[in-house]
């Protein structure tokens, strides 16, 4: 479940079975679907004001981008476990920080991949800038990330767990 570099994404083993499942589905269920869908609609005539045909064709372009995303995914994925309870931050880990050091001022997320994002808590991306400015520091660090606007915030690092979900 954690990224060490831009390449290589962490998966456990559970995570890794569920994208292959949906890999599989696309690559076959469903580009019969979307085929069909799309010689159906082709048989309606001009295909120039035909909506369904125009549909159908956006639809297959998303999911064969959706293909290429997993299979570069799990081209690049090493399957393990979820990273220890050692203090220090790692994707797969539920983060809590404070901003320039104010304990009242925190935000909880999860450190990780889109394919994990949840909808009980925030996700922010290893690549994110946040993410990125806090990956390997402990609890009790401060830790230093650049915002949109070129300046740095800083932020004190209160708990990083691993993630459960």
């Amino acid at each position: 479940m954690t990224q060490t570099s831009e390449n290589v994404t962490w998966l456990t083993q559970e995570a890794y079975n569920k994208l292959k499942d949906e890999l599989a589905y696309l690559t076959g269920p469903a580009r019969s679907e979307i085929a069909a869908k799309i010689a159906a609609a082709r048989e309606e005539g001009d295909l120039r004001e035909n909506g369904g045909y125009h549909a159908a064709k956006e639809e297959q372009g998303k999911q064969e981008l959706r293909v290429r995303q997993l299979t570069q995914l799990l081209e690049n994925a090493k399957v393990g476990e979820a990273p220890a309870a050692n203090g220090a931050v790692a994707p797969g880990m539920v983060v809590t920080i404070a901003f320039d050091g104010d304990e009242d001022d925190t935000l909880t997320f999860l450190l990780a991949s889109r394919e994990y994002a949840s909808t009980e808590i925030e996700t922010y991306s290893p690549q994110s800038p946040l993410g990125s400015g806090v990956i390997g520091h402990k609890v009790g660090d401060d830790a230093e990330y650049e915002l949109p606007n070129g300046k740095k915030a800083s932020v004190k690092i209160l708990k990083a767990d691993p993630y459960n979900g």
